[in-house]
């Protein structure tokens, strides 16, 4: 008998129709009650508890990081955790939560895209989905994982790419790492497990990001480093290019220690250095080029990084080791050297 524990934080998945608008209502316990109407869950023991009931769009990070210990905690007593969580910002809470297990239990995180009385729901499938998934030996070596619309996908590069279809998210270059249906569990590959987030941390350093798109200035830039941010995210074009502007505002602060992690504002596909007097000159200066990860997932890689103290003065060195750990980016890409 597989024993797991089920952490209800809100979302979607737990709300009803209201005159103002769907609100947080369903608690734990009655989401597990129409999972298991949906599939057979015999031979696998849930412990229901609740969290924090709210919309994910409301969470704060003290929120998540509060959540990561209670999966940690959890962990520590289970087979595996399965947590329900709004959409919204499903991608980054289990991205943090990737960064900060280690352990060989599942942790699983599932939500719906239509609220619990629609007359057609989603979330019970998507639980039953990420229960099964939990409980099956085949998920042991998969660390965080995200359970929807039939697919394990893995937490790092998860993304929302769909406001209101049922097939909400998507891991753009990865696939599937896992599969639960009526044929079955069936496991595709594993994800390594990293952890870089340290036990009991209430909160992360300020780190902005930043948007490029056509004649953007670097004002942004300097604004986020006077208003107390410890360290930038590009949203960078196509491969992670950047404007005449952003790139010496970049270089400037380089050179002053502020470290620079660059992404892309496509969704999908790694990012390099390519473009002399841009991403070139960017990544030769010591810019981290974080591979596919979305904006939002780099953005708390290196918020983690900074939260650890020793860690502090080569954040970015740590940064880039855990993307060679985790098969992010390549094994032989070194900072200060264009790829």
């Amino acid at each position: 008998m597989r024993h797991l524990a089920l952490l209800g934080t809100g979302g979607t998945i737990a709300t009803r129709g209201t005159a103002f608008g769907r609100k947080v209502e369903v608690g734990a316990a009655e989401l597990l009650r129409t999972a298991r109407d949906t599939w057979d869950l015999s031979g696998i023991q849930v412990e229901a508890r609740d969290l924090a009931g709210i919309p994910s769009f409301a969470a704060s990070v003290p929120d998540v990081l509060a959540l990561v210990e209670a999966v940690r905690s959890a962990a520590e007593e289970v087979d595996g955790v399965v947590v329900t969580h709004g959409t919204d910002s499903l991608e980054e809470t289990a991205f943090l939560l990737a960064l900060a297990h280690s352990g060989p239990q599942p942790v699983v995180i599932t939500g719906a895209q239509r609220p619990f009385d629609d007359p057609s729901p989603d979330g019970p499938r998507n639980l039953a989905t990420a229960l099964r998934w939990a409980g099956a030996p085949e998920a042991e070596a998969t660390g965080v994982s995200v359970a929807f619309a039939d697919e394990i996908l893995p937490a790092v590069g998860v993304r929302k790419s769909h406001s209101l279809a049922l097939r909400a998210f998507s891991a753009p270059g990865r696939s599937p790492i896992g599969q639960v249906d009526e044929a079955g569990v069936r496991a595709h590959g594993s994800a390594p497990r990293v952890a870089l987030l340290r036990p009991g941390t209430t909160e992360l350093p300020k780190v902005d990001v930043i948007p490029q798109y056509l004649g953007v200035d670097a004002s942004a830039l300097d604004h986020a480093v006077a208003g107390g941010a410890r360290g930038l995210v590009i949203a960078g074009f196509g491969s992670g290019n950047t404007t005449p502007a952003t790139t010496q505002a970049c270089l400037r602060l380089l050179s002053d220690g502020v470290p620079v992690l660059i992404t892309s504002r496509t969704g999908a596909g790694p990012v390099t250095g390519l473009y002399a007097g841009g991403s070139t000159d960017l990544a030769a200066a010591g810019a981290v080029f974080a591979g596919d990860l979305s904006p939002w997932q780099a953005r708390l890689l290196l918020a983690a990084a900074l939260s650890v103290e020793e860690f502090q003065d080569r954040a970015a060195q740590r940064c880039l080791t855990w993307l060679r750990e985790t098969h992010v980016v390549s094994a032989d890409y070194r900072l200060g050297v264009a790829e």
